[in-house]
This record gives structure tokens, C-alpha cells and sequence, in this order.
């Protein structure tokens, strides 16, 4: 399956180990924490409550530990290495993963050269599009919930995105940057603080980009906001607000929609903010986070856990498997993020009760605020009355990339195209990107200090500073300037 014209990589890491006994090491760490399926197949193993993989994230957030010394010098500020075309491997052909596909092949100088998924239906299927798209056949790794290690080691990749069950995210991340690659993680990017600063010293001393691939920071609205904070349209920055409230109570129950019951176990093994990443992303964003500003603190509180209950005792058959659940996340999680400069940012996650969906996506400053959800500006001097203001009279305001894609393909209103479109275009040009590790360990922080700030009635849990104090240093992200030529 290996590309026999690849270029050989080192067997030694800088520290001495075998590469092939690093990643046979993470996979045997990998089992003893009740790893769930893939994507595209498999039964999820995701543990049962009060056994040690459920209580793992609490153990390794109570504490702040000490800053881990750095393990090479900082990714920050460091390109791609620019190339013609962007070999990729996908492994997860589930439902994220089988959607993006279509955007990597709609893209110029992108080939999909491997798929990975233990359901060979859903890599076939993935593969057939990929020859339908005018590429050769990729290669296919369909033996197991493992075989994503022999994708991770082909030669002839440059970028591994990683589209599975959340239990998988930090192992197969690793693996990637272990073999030399670079990689991008759908979201969360991994669930223990431990396992942030991991990814963290990896991907210096690898060389190797990990990125949280945060689509929701390039959303029309988010990305226009963006411009017009940095531009001073809303003063000196003050507060902002990003959720995920998403009534997933159907989905997470039916048997069909996801591959085994992974998302909705996770509601057995914590109590927090499960999925911070689609509203703190952007708002980070605003606020120039890891550029300027960081975050250091977070308070969360969480209400009782009824909603998934409810929804089973109504819809679920006696026998279902549901029934030797027991649930412990909160229905609706609410916490509030401390930055270095005073800032505010509240953050909220609600998955099991009804309601509509909402990001809320708010900002606020000194001359005026946004609210997303709908969207609605008062931002003086233009807004006297007390009343909001349409913010479509402010699309002068788009980011250039939406400029430029006015109307993109794909879901998510066009987002995940533009997502893509952009890293690739970073990845050919040799431009730096426009998140990194750092972003990526800051964004889902919240994850396990939220479970452990909830478990100490509210008490603030410090946030490390992933970056080492490079945070000061005011720096370009998603605010990109169009490259020239």
C-alpha cells in the first residue's frame, strides 16, 4: 500500500525512540482508555461512568500543573513549506468525513491519495469519488480501528485530516505528527489537558503542524465581525459570547445517524462544556487570543442532567441499550473565561433539551455590540435609538475570502469550503497558517476545566498559557491579507 518512490523518513525521533515503537506505544495507551469506534464503523467502547477513562479528564484537571519545558522551538509564526499539490489522507468516512470529501476534490491542487475506515462499504463509497473526481484511486485501509497507523506512515502525504469519534482525535493526531505529517482535527482535538500539552510539544518537535480545523471561524458573519472589531468599529474590546445549543436529542438516539452510541456515551463519562471549540474559536478570534491576549481562567456551573433521560423514557423501547445508561452532563453547561486584559467570555453548551440552534456569536465594546441568532448590530455613531441595527448594511466589511467565494459549495453555509479552501492555499504557498497547536490546545481547554470547575462548585480553573509567554506578541490569524500574485 506504501508508495515504493517515497522519500524514506528517519526511523529515530530526536529523542531517540523508534518511530514505529512511539505510535505501537500510543496505540496500547490508546486501548487502555476505552476508545470508541471510528467513524465510519465499529462498535464504540466508550467507558462506563466512575471507571478510570471516565474519570481521567477530571484527574488531570484538578490541578494546574507546571509548564511542560518546551520540546523545540515554537510553531508560532512558522509556514508550510509550499508545494504544488497538497497530498491528503482522510481518515473517517463517517458522516463529516464522507461530506468533506467532496470539498478536498473540489479544490485545486488537492488529491486525496489514502482513505481509512474499518467499514468497507463507507471507504469504497469515498474512494468511487474520488476516481469519479478524475484522481486516481486512493489507497484504502480498511483493517481495523488501527490501520490508520499504516496511512499516517505513507510517504507520499502531506496533510492527515482526522474526521472520527472524539476518543480517537489525540491518538491519531500524534500519529500523524510522529510520521512526519502534517494534520487537521475535527473538533474537539482532544479531551484531557495532558494530552493538549502533548500535542503541543509534538508538534514542536516535529516540525509538523496540529491544527483544530474550527470551521465556524470562518463563517460569513464571524469572519466579517472580525475585520470590523480589528478595525476599531466596536472600541476597545469588552465582552463576547459562543455556544453550541444544538438539539441533538434525536440524533444521539438513533441508530442509524451515528456509527455506535460514542456521542451520546460521552454524557455518562462528564459533567462540562463537551464541544466549547464553535463558539470560543471565533470569539478568541475577535479578541486577538494567543495574539495580544490570552485566556486564564474559566468558572463553569451546570445544570442537572434530565433532558436525555426524558427524551429515552419517551421515545426509547423497553430493552434498548439506552436504558443501562446513566447520564451525568449537565443540559445545559455555562461558563465564563477570564482574559489577561480583563475581557469576558461566556461560553455555553446544550445539546439535550429543545430549543433552536444557536452559536450566539456576541461581541461587545466601547462604541456598540453584535448578536448573532439572529444577527443585529448597535454600534454608535451610526445607532442612536436604542434599536438594532441591520447588519447586512455592513457587508463592505467581508473578508476577502468570502469576497472572493460569495456563494462556496458545501454545508454549514459555505464555511467548511472556505475553511479549506484557505489552509490549502496556505499549505501550496508556503504561508503560515492560519491557526496552530496553540489555538487548537486553547480552544478546547474548556473541555476538562469545565468538568473540574463544575465539580468545585464553580471555582475557577486556570488556563495554561500554551504558547510560554509568546502571547504578547501581536500576530495575524485569521484576519489574513489576500496573498499576492
Amino acid at each position: 500500500m506504501h508508495d515504493e518512490h517515497a522519500t524514506p523518513e528517519p526511523d529515530e525521533n530526536p529523542e531517540g525512540h523508534s518511530r514505529r515503537s512511539v505510535l505501537r506505544t500510543a496505540g496500547a495507551a490508546g486501548a487502555g482508555l476505552g476508545i470508541g469506534a471510528l467513524a465510519g464503523g465499529g462498535t464504540a467502547h466508550a467507558a462506563e461512568p466512575g471507571t478510570a477513562a471516565e474519570t481521567a479528564p477530571e484527574a488531570a484537571a484538578e490541578a494546574e500543573p507546571a509548564v511542560p519545558a518546551a520540546k523545540g522551538r515554537t510553531m508560532i509564526g512558522v509556514p508550510f513549506e509550499g508545494r504544488g499539490t497538497v497530498r491528503v489522507g482522510i481518515i473517517g468516512l463517517g458522516n463529516r468525513g464522507n461530506g468533506m470529501i467532496d470539498l478536498f476534490l473540489a479544490l485545486d491542487g488537492v488529491r486525496v491519495v489514502a482513505l481509512c475506515d474499518p467499514v468497507k462499504d463507507k471507504t469504497a463509497s469515498a474512494a468511487a469519488k474520488v476516481v469519479a473526481a478524475g484522481q486516481p484511486a486512493p489507497a484504502t485501509y480498511t483493517k481495523g480501528d488501527h490501520d490508520f497507523v499504516g496511512l499516517c506512515e505513507r510517504g507520499d502525504l502531506d496533510f492527515v485530516y482526522v474526521a472520527t469519534p472524539w476518543d480517537w482525535h489525540f491518538e491519531m493526531a500524534k500519529t500523524a505528527m510522529l510520521s512526519g505529517k502534517h494534520v487537521g482535527v475535527e473538533c474537539p482535538v482532544a479531551m484531557r489537558l495532558d494530552q493538549l500539552w502533548e500535542l503541543v510539544g509534538l508538534s514542536e518537535r516535529t516540525r509538523r503542524h496540529c491544527m483544530q480545523l474550527e470551521n465556524c471561524c470562518y463563517g460569513r458573519n464571524e469572519m466579517r465581525v472580525l475585520r470590523m472589531a480589528h478595525a476599531g468599529k466596536f472600541g476597545r474590546l469588552l465582552h463576547g459570547a459562543g455556544a453550541y445549543n444544538h438539539d441533538l436529542r434525536g440524533l444521539m438516539f438513533d441508530p442509524d445517524y451515528y456509527e455506535g452510541p460514542w456521542r451520546r456515551l460521552w454524557h455518562t463519562r462528564l459533567r462540562g462544556d463537551l464541544y466549547p471549540n464553535h463558539g470560543f474559536g471565533p470569539v478568541a478570534n475577535y479578541m486577538d487570543v494567543n495574539r495580544g491576549d490570552r485566556v486564564t481562567h474559566v468558572s463553569s456551573f451546570g445544570t442537572p442532567s434530565l433532558g436525555l433521560a426524558e427524551y429515552r423514557a419517551a421515545n426509547m423501547p423497553p430493552g434498548d441499550p439506552s436504558w443501562k445508561e446513566t447520564y451525568i452532563e449537565s443540559d445545559r453547561t455555562i461558563s465564563l473565561v477570564q482574559t489577561a486584559k480583563g475581557r469576558v467570555i461566556r461560553l455555553e453548551h446544550d445539546v439535550s433539551t429543545p430549543h433552536p440552534y444557536s452559536r450566539i456569536n456576541s461581541l461587545g465594546g466601547t462604541k456598540g455590540v453584535f448578536e448573532d441568532y439572529p444577527e443585529r448590530i448597535y454600534i454608535e455613531p451610526d445607532h442612536t435609538d436604542d434599536a438594532w441595527g441591520d447588519f447586512g448594511e455592513y457587508a463592505d466589511w467581508d473578508h476577502w475570502l468570502w469576497k472572493e467565494h460569495s456563494n462556496p459549495p458545501g454545508g454549514h453555509g459555505g464555511m467548511d469550503y472556505i475553511m479549506l479552501f484557505r489552509l490549502m492555499q496556505c499549505m501550496r504557498l508556503g504561508l503560515v497558517p492560519d491557526f496552530d497547536v496553540y489555538d487548537a490546545a486553547t480552544w478546547t481547554a474548556p473541555v476538562p476545566l469545565s468538568h473540574a470547575s463544575i465539580k468545585a462548585h464553580g471555582a475557577p480553573q486556570a488556563i495554561p498559557d500554551f504558547t510560554r509567554g509568546l502571547w504578547k506578541k501581536e500576530r495575524s490569524g485569521v484576519d489574513s491579507q489576500k496573498p499576492q500574485g
